[in-house]
């Protein structure tokens, strides 16, 4: 039936194309796709299209078949075509301008030496009309010897007895392949005496693949000979082997095909077509990752010069390490974690947690509360991680509505209001007593609100993705197994929750009793939550909303520390240094409303790029081109490839702290930008969440940003190049450098 409709569609198409081809004269199929074939000796022959400006053939569709008895074809030889999204066939391989296919035959003894080729082929025109099937019979004259005999006769020439009888091929370069692991696949040649092999004609090609792809190849060196059909060249005598590594995305046991191509010579001077052959794999289970370097081979599916990134090197070590070892590994990564802009705001929360306690709070229950947070912060973690790796389901994105994110906030507002004494958050006397012997229970009756506030605070206040986390996420979502890399993501989790516990308990020791200094720790932590508040309406609110809010914050609290105060006689030192304190606050808020003003939204350097004008100069920042679909990219990355360009995607979203940290620090750096001059830069915004920004970013295994994707001038992804979590601007160039050769 599909054969049937990919007859019929092209005529169907013909049919209702007809105006359009009126206005737009089509060539008839022999002109937009003139075909010539010729003899190029007894075991080959070529068959030739020269195409049209403004058509193109279907790679898939070129067939050839012989009608002669006793002469068959082998495995035609064809170039790569262009990837071609087709709205009839789908993502096809295509060719413009001409294409050759070299046909090797095998010829029987008495066979004859005519051969009746019969070629089918079929394209299609820009303009959107397909053209049926092309079926052509092509009478061609062989040689009169077929290949066999033509070296028995030459072989009697350069002086062999009629005892040596010449070999074929499968004798004269006997191949086969070892499977040596999941990762790593051995081809071998026994070359017979009196052969040899040419290094520059193997090729490697895996086929029916399923998340395999090669990686490294490693040939010994060859010996330098003096061809006379190639010239000076590198050959190999007696014998060789390839060591092949694979780059596994699907780790589980799997099957793919290799297709080998080589040719080799006798040396008295006959030389043999190039030859192809196909051998079934049956693949182990393997670790994610690839050879580092492609050398010494002709693949045209070989990889460069790729180290495997920092994930795919966490994920390696869940999937092949010691256990052990990698649990301790995740965990130091969590606390190298613990201080990225995605993890320091839970501090002044959970302290602030403890602080409310007041003159009630013990080192022993302060420890207790800072586990209890960091223990559900922990498990919360592990369990959206793990949902994460098997459904690719962001759960964590999910918490960044602007609903969410403003209750969120609202809360730390009100909790920030009682800790500067306004009101008292109490519930009702009626359940307080009800809930009395439950509170005494756990020690102050706050874990239960403890654990809700980290489970939250998991959830909506650090939704960042790093390359430890990718890196488990990978693991879990390729092999399937939550255990381990639940494991990995509940080490790296708790690495994140140590220093957390460490403040929260050190606040429970060092924290001043009851009275004024209470007071005014209580105060500084209720000005903290009023920070973590601001901090996430940055995600919902506009730069210069947010700009405002800080100015005002500021100014307000150096209000209240007594910056416009004067100061009294015999006052102490700690008030004059409330007081200072104070003035620096006011300035710096008055310098964010001046800077807002002028039209800058940094609370960092609100007065960045001021003259004496008063005008703010323009900073230097990449500029981005917008997409939001697979489509979108596919199309933009054709594109570039057709101008010789490479290209960059950016995954970006305004509840990403990362993200920020990308756009104000490394996307604004003159190096990064200099290194990017050919390349386009593509971003793509995916705070909405939607289907078509899931899509997305599960075309590349993506849970959420930040996650920044390169391809090569020739529209290939540089998969070993992904770059997962902030980088500075130095370290970001010199990673575009080396992805893109510069």
């Amino acid at each position: 039936m599909k054969k049937l409709l990919a007859i019929l569609l092209p005529l169907f198409l013909l049919t209702g194309f007809q105006a359009a081809a009126e206005e737009e004269e089509l060539l008839e199929p022999s002109k937009a796709f003139a075909l010539s074939v010729e003899v190029i000796d007894a075991q080959t022959v070529q068959a030739t299209w020269n195409i049209a400006e403004g058509y193109y053939l279907y790679r898939g569709k070129l067939l050839f078949e012989s009608a002669t008895d006793g002469i068959t074809l082998g495995e035609p030889e064809l170039p790569a075509g262009k990837v071609k999204n087709d709205e009839f066939f789908g993502e096809v391989e295509t060719y413009r301008g001409s294409v050759t296919a070299t046909i090797p035959l095998q010829r029987d003894a008495g066979a004859g030496n005519t051969l009746i080729l019969k070629t089918t082929s079929q394209g299609c025109a820009d303009i959107g009309v397909c053209y049926p099937p092309q079926r052509q019979n092509h009478e061609l004259d062989l040689p009169a010897a077929d290949a066999m005999a033509a070296l028995s006769e030459m072989s009697g020439d350069f002086g062999f007895g009629a005892e040596d009888e010449v070999l074929d091929p499968e004798q004269a370069f006997r191949f086969d392949s070892e499977v040596i692991d999941g990762n790593t696949l051995l081809a071998r040649w026994t070359i017979a005496p009196a052969h040899y092999l040419y290094k520059d004609k193997l090729t490697f090609e895996l086929l029916d693949n399923d998340g395999v792809s090669l990686g490294q190849i490693t040939l010994p060196q060859g010996e330098e000979k003096d061809d006379e059909f190639f010239g000076r060249i590198e050959v190999y005598h007696d014998l060789v082997e390839a060591q092949i590594a694979l780059q596994r995305e699907n780790l589980q046991p799997t099957t793919a095909t290799l297709k080998v191509g080589y040719q080799g010579c006798a040396e008295v001077g006959i030389c043999y077509p190039p030859q192809k052959k196909s051998v079934a794999l049956e693949l182990p289970a393997g670790q994610p990752g690839n050879g580092a370097e492609v050398t010494q081979t002709s693949t045209p599916a070989a990889a460069t010069d790729a180290p495997l990134s920092e994930q795919d090197q966490l994920a390696a070590a869940l999937a092949g390490g010691d256990t052990a070892w990698t649990i301790l590994l995740f965990f130091i990564a969590g606390l190298l974690l613990a201080f990225t802009p995605c993890v320091f705001p839970m501090i002044p929360i959970l302290s602030s947690i403890i602080v409310g306690q007041g003159d009630s709070m013990t080192t022993r229950r302060a420890f207790t509360l800072s586990v209890v947070y960091v223990l559900a912060m922990a498990l919360t973690y592990t369990v959206a991680g793990v949902i994460a790796g098997l459904f690719g389901a962001n759960l964590q994105a999910a918490f960044q509505n602007p609903w969410i994110l403003g209750s969120f906030a609202a809360v730390f507002v009100a909790l920030s209001f009682s800790m500067f004494g306004f009101y008292e958050l109490q519930l009702p006397s009626a359940l307080q007593g009800k809930l009395t012997e439950v509170s005494n229970k756990q020690q102050g009756g706050t874990l239960t609100g403890v654990a809700i506030m980290g489970l939250l605070s998991a959830l909506i206040v650090g939704p960042c993705v790093a390359p430890p986390l990718m890196g488990a996420l990978i693991y879990i979502g390729q092999t399937g197994d939550p255990y381990l890399g639940g494991a990995a993501l509940f080490a790296l989790s708790m690495g994140m929750g140590a220093p957390l516990v460490a403040i929260g308990t050190a606040g429970g020791k060092y924290l001043p009793r009851a009275g004024g200094w209470m007071d005014a720790v209580k105060a500084v932590f209720g000005v903290l939550l009023l920070a973590v508040a601001i901090w996430m309406l940055e995600r919902i609110l506009p730069a210069s909303i947010i700009l405002l809010l800080w100015a005002l914050l500021l100014i307000i609290s150096a209000v209240y520390m007594g910056a416009i105060d004067a100061i009294r006689d015999g006052a102490s030192g700690w008030r004059k240094l409330w007081k200072g304190i104070g003035l620096v606050l006011l300035l710096q808020g008055g310098l964010m409303l001046v800077g807002l003003a002028a039209g800058n939204t940094d609370p960092l350097q609100p007065l960045k790029g001021i003259g004496f004008g008063g005008a703010a100069t323009q900073q230097q920042h990449l500029s981005f081109k917008t997409i939001k679909t697979v489509e979108d990219l596919e199309r933009e990355v054709a594109t570039a490839s057709t101008q010789g360009k490479t290209v960059m995607l950016d995954f970006y979203a305004d509840w990403c702290i990362s993200c920020k940290e990308f756009e104000k620090y490394t996307f604004s750096d003159p190096q990064v930008i200099a290194a990017l001059d050919n390349t386009v830069v593509l971003q793509a915004d995916v705070t909405a969440n939607d289907e078509a920004d899931q899509a997305l970013l599960k075309k590349f295994k993506l849970i959420g940003p930040p996650g920044i994707i390169f391809y090569n001038s020739q529209g290939e992804e540089l998969v070993s190049y992904r770059m997962v979590g902030f980088v500075p601007a130095d370290e970001f160039t010199a990673h575009i450098n080396r992805a893109f050769g510069n």
